[in-house]
């Protein structure tokens, strides 16, 4: 048989993948790179253990195949309880939980990969999970429930798309307690005599409830959220956060779709000078969350909350959206589209427009082409951007280089698309920022060259200036990269990631006291804060001996990651500062904790240009205990 030829056979399919992986890279992207790399070993040595093979590794997804149901069950059990004590070692808020889930399903196998309907049914066994948790079809039940001390319970049956029928669902009982335990077995179909007064019963409690419903009087579909208690500021401006639109096509592999058409609605309201809209990443942060509206309008502080899903079906779309007023608990609105795909672009600029006028702000006819969608007539050019831009925000290597590659599938299919442009020059940028360029006066030359490419294209979007901003930043031609953060910021004014990178660049350029405000508001529209964010408007502070509010950020900055060595030096030097001598020694020894050769070079290496001030932390983290180079 040729070497690449096609085989079929029946495989026990392993699929897992991170509870919240998307918050964890936006909390500490380093950090959470360096455990899902750490993880991912335990796992394949364990997958190996037991006799299974590791597929593919894609982002925070592990596939796997087993030649036995049992051989997969006893290997998700010892994954799960390894991973258990690993993470007892790691902070609450750091810790990687996998959800599991095994499929028995005829599987074929080409060139080293698995394709099927057996392996689509194991994502969508494994999205059912719990985190921690391991969840197996009944094909697997079948096999193992009589070989294996864990109990079970039975789920239900569950819809998978393109699967005729649906599919049942156990979950496995992991506490030694549930040692052999069946709960809910599904059972034997009722004879013709109970269903009928089964449906008598039901017609009955029917009735029942809609006279209740009717006439007991009910306080609103949505509480109100008090203005007087929301965690931030109340803004001046209509306010709004767009939660990710649900994928309820059936298919976990189009969340992408679905979380990419949510990101243009948010860039397209970003670009709109009148309101306030909550970045991405903090609104993202509340999709595991079992929280209402009104809970979520108070965390992020905004008046609006605009919600929806989309479904999918070949080249057929059907998306609902509402807007909610929060602090009343009303719909402003609520529709449904039934559209071809592709309309998309009209679509999300529909939408974009519908929630200005629920806001009550007017938009002038001549300005809707500069808050448009940036669009592109091949739509496989479109998905290959959305699918890399997810890719791209794990930051992980092979993300990385996985959205080069789509981005440049995207250029090749339309040339014109400056957005691919843009994708593929930040990918070049972030082989800089993780140190991955074996050449990096080559790699900046590169996204210079691509981010002039996705101006001249498409000179409205502003991502493609704050790529060519951070060329010239990483160059330290600072004055240049003013320039290009300001167009960014003219273009989407809205937006947390353009106001943070101007003032960067302006703290970088020692203009502190431009940099703060804009830092501040950048962490206002992005509440669930990365925590860059917190540790560059502290150093701003710092660096403007406004050392008491530079603390408590540094001070929320370990919170979210105990070893954040940046927080420590920084801390060492504004307690020096102040006087405490003893927490600056506190802070030195953490320092040296982490990284036990850091000395007074590190700090010459900081791009400060008033030599004098350089000299005053120097002297300062010297006398907290930080050896000399």
């Amino acid at each position: 048989m040729a070497e690449n030829a096609t085989q079929r056979k029946l495989t026990a399919i392993l699929s897992a993948d991170v509870k919240g992986y998307s918050k964890l890279m936006g909390d500490d992207d380093e950090t959470t790179v360096n455990t899902i790399t750490a993880y991912r070993k335990i796992i394949s040595g364990l997958i190996q253990k037991h006799q299974g093979r590791v597929v593919d590794t894609p982002g925070d997804n592990i596939l796997a195949e087993f030649g036995s149901a049992l051989n997969a069950v006893n290997g998700a059990v010892e994954i799960q309880s390894t991973l258990e004590i690993e993470n007892s070692k790691l902070p609450e808020n750091r810790r990687m939980v996998f959800r599991i889930g095994i499929n028995l399903g005829d599987i074929i196998h080409k060139d080293e990969c698995i394709y099927g309907d057996g392996v689509n049914v194991a994502a969508r066994i494994e999205s059912l999970a719990e985190p921690g948790g391991i969840c197996i079809s009944r094909g697997v039940y079948d096999q193992v429930k009589k070989k294996v001390r864990q109990g079970f319970e039975y789920l239900g049956e569950h819809a998978v798309k393109n699967i005729n029928e649906p599919v049942r669902i156990y979950r496995i009982l992991l506490a030694p307690e549930d040692e052999g335990r069946i709960i809910g077995e599904p059972k034997a179909a009722p004879t013709k005599l109970k269903k009928s007064a089964s449906v008598a019963i039901a017609m009955l409690l029917i009735a029942s409830a809609v006279l209740i419903w009717l006439f007991y009087p009910r306080d609103p579909e949505i509480e109100s959220a008090s203005v007087e208690k929301m965690v931030h500021p109340w803004p001046d401006k209509p306010s709004i956060a767009v939660l990710p639109f649900d994928n309820m096509s059936a298919d976990k592999d189009q969340k992408y779709f679905s979380d990419g058409f949510t990101e243009q609605i948010i860039t397209s309201l970003s670009k709109i000078p009148y309101i306030i809209v909550i970045a991405r990443q903090s609104s993202f942060a509340f999709r595991d969350k079992q929280m209402t509206v009104q809970q979520i309008a108070k965390a992020l502080g905004v008046k609006y909350i605009l919600e929806g899903s989309i479904q999918r079906s070949n080249d057929q779309l059907r998306i609902t959206a509402q807007l909610i007023d929060a602090t009343s608990g009303h719909h402003i609105w609520a529709e449904n589209y039934d559209r071809k795909i592709k309309d998309i672009f009209e679509l999300q600029d529909e939408i974009a427009m519908k929630i200005m006028a629920g806001l009550q702000v007017n938009i002038a006819y001549e300005s809707h082409g500069r808050y448009a969608t940036v669009k592109t007539t091949n739509l496989k050019a479109y998905e290959k951007i959305i699918q890399g831009s997810e890719l791209f925000l794990r930051r992980t290597e092979g993300d990385t280089l996985q959205a080069r590659k789509l981005a440049e599938e995207a250029i090749a299919l339309d040339p014109d698309y400056g957005i691919a442009y843009t994708l593929l020059g930040w990918t070049h940028l972030d082989d800089i920022w993780f140190y991955r360029s074996k050449d990096r006066a080559k790699s900046l030359k590169t996204a210079e060259q691509l981010a002039h490419k996705a101006i001249d294209l498409s000179g409205t979007d502003p991502t493609s200036h704050r790529l060519l901003g951070c060329v010239f930043m990483l160059r330290k031609q600072y004055e240049k990269a003013i320039v290009e953060m300001q167009k960014a910021v003219e273009l989407s004014p809205n937006s947390a990631s353009s106001i943070f990178f101007y003032g960067l660049v302006l703290r970088f350029a020692g203009r502190y006291d431009e940099a703060i405000p804009l830092l501040e508001k950048a962490i206002r529209l992005n509440p669930v804060t990365p925590i860059n964010y917190l540790n560059n408007l502290a150093w701003s502070y710092a660096l403007t001996e406004q050392y008491e509010k530079a603390i408590p950020l540094w001070n929320k900055a370990i919170e979210r990651n105990p070893d954040y060595l940046f927080a420590y030096s920084g801390l060492t030097c504004s307690y020096q500062l102040l006087g405490n001598e003893e927490k600056a020694r506190e802070a030195a020894a953490e320092v040296l904790r982490i990284k036990p050769t850091y000395t007074t070079a590190q700090i010459e290496e900081f791009d400060i240009s008033n030599i004098e001030q350089k000299n005053r932390l120097l002297e300062a983290y010297h006398k907290a205990g930080i050896p000399e180079k």
